[in-house]
């Protein structure tokens, strides 16, 4: 008899969604976390979670936040039950709800930590004339060739979503010349993203920098189960290695298509996203066909 090994997925930003935290009103442990929550961040997180429009979820302060502690909130109730995940991943933001899971950081530190990641991205935004996209039906080396040849400003790619879904982040300029190039080498869909920032990409270095400093206010811990990084699809171990990883994860790409396969070829064979949507099942249905997909939104 074959023993199934699961991966816990969790999101990040992009996958908040009005009413994403109705459930919680019939799980007691899930409000628990989201009390905590309000009384760390100083918001009415709760209500937004619950009732908030898709405006209001929207601040990317308000946003990092929101997931995060809706995916924390779920795994509180699983983890009651006794259903955790063998391994974590987490997509880029998403990576903090792994480490809190994974006993890295203590669940208050990554609410606070979440928090003020988004406001300092949210900053460094307001300085540029930047924002995303994403490219469908080119593979990703087409991709990193096209950034390469513009020269009109920085585009670099953010996510290696899935075999032929790349996200590109940079200057306005650039990407608009990007998704021309794009289309003309043969794109099935290019996608300007509704963010207000260029993610991962240098652009984001002041926010980096910024972060460390905070991230060294925090101790962290070995994991207390197998936590891959999307930053470089490999194990996180080292606790200094972790904290700086989680700095440079803001100007580095993010290694999703890699991550998976690294997990696939370790033996899990059952990839559950755990938090609002289902955006990275899709992804994970598209890398690993052969394997279980699926999403947990709600207990």
């Amino acid at each position: 008899m074959t023993t199934s090994r699961t991966l816990g997925l969790f999101p990040g930003q992009g996958s908040q969604r009005p009413g994403m935290a109705a459930w919680i009103k019939d799980y007691p442990a899930a409000r628990e976390v989201f009390g905590r929550a309000d009384e760390i961040l100083g918001l009415p997180l709760t209500k937004l979670c619950v009732e908030g429009s898709a405006e209001e979820l929207r601040a990317t302060d308000i946003t990092q936040p929101a997931v995060v502690v809706t995916s924390l909130a779920l795994m509180a109730v699983r983890a009651q039950r006794g259903h955790l995940p063998d391994a974590v991943a987490g997509h880029s933001l998403g990576e903090f709800t792994a480490l809190a899971v994974a006993g890295v950081l203590d669940e208050e530190a990554v609410i606070g930590l979440v928090r003020r990641r988004g406001a300092l991205m949210a900053e460094v935004s307001e300085r540029h004339d930047a924002t995303m996209s994403a490219v469908i039906g080119l593979d990703s080396e087409a991709v990193d060739e096209l950034c390469r040849s513009v020269r009109n400003g920085i585009v670099e790619v953010a996510n290696y979503n899935q075999p032929t879904q790349t996200v590109v982040s940079g200057h306005t300029t650039a990407i608009e010349e990007l998704e021309a190039l794009a289309r003309e080498a043969g794109a099935v869909k290019v996608i300007r993203l509704k963010v207000g920032g260029p993610f991962h990409s240098r652009l984001m270095g002041e926010a980096a920098d910024a972060f460390g400093a905070e991230l060294d206010r925090h101790d962290f811990r070995s994991p207390t189960m197998p936590v891959l990084s999307p930053v470089t699809a490999d194990y996180l171990e080292d606790p200094v290695e972790i904290r700086a990883l989680m700095r440079h994860q803001l100007v580095a790409p993010v290694l999703w298509v890699e991550t998976i396969r690294r997990a696939v070829a370790d033996g899990y064979d059952e990839l559950l996203e755990l938090g609002p949507g289902q955006v990275l099942t899709g992804f994970s249905r598209r890398i690993a066909p052969d394997v279980t997909a699926a999403a947990v939104s709600a207990p």
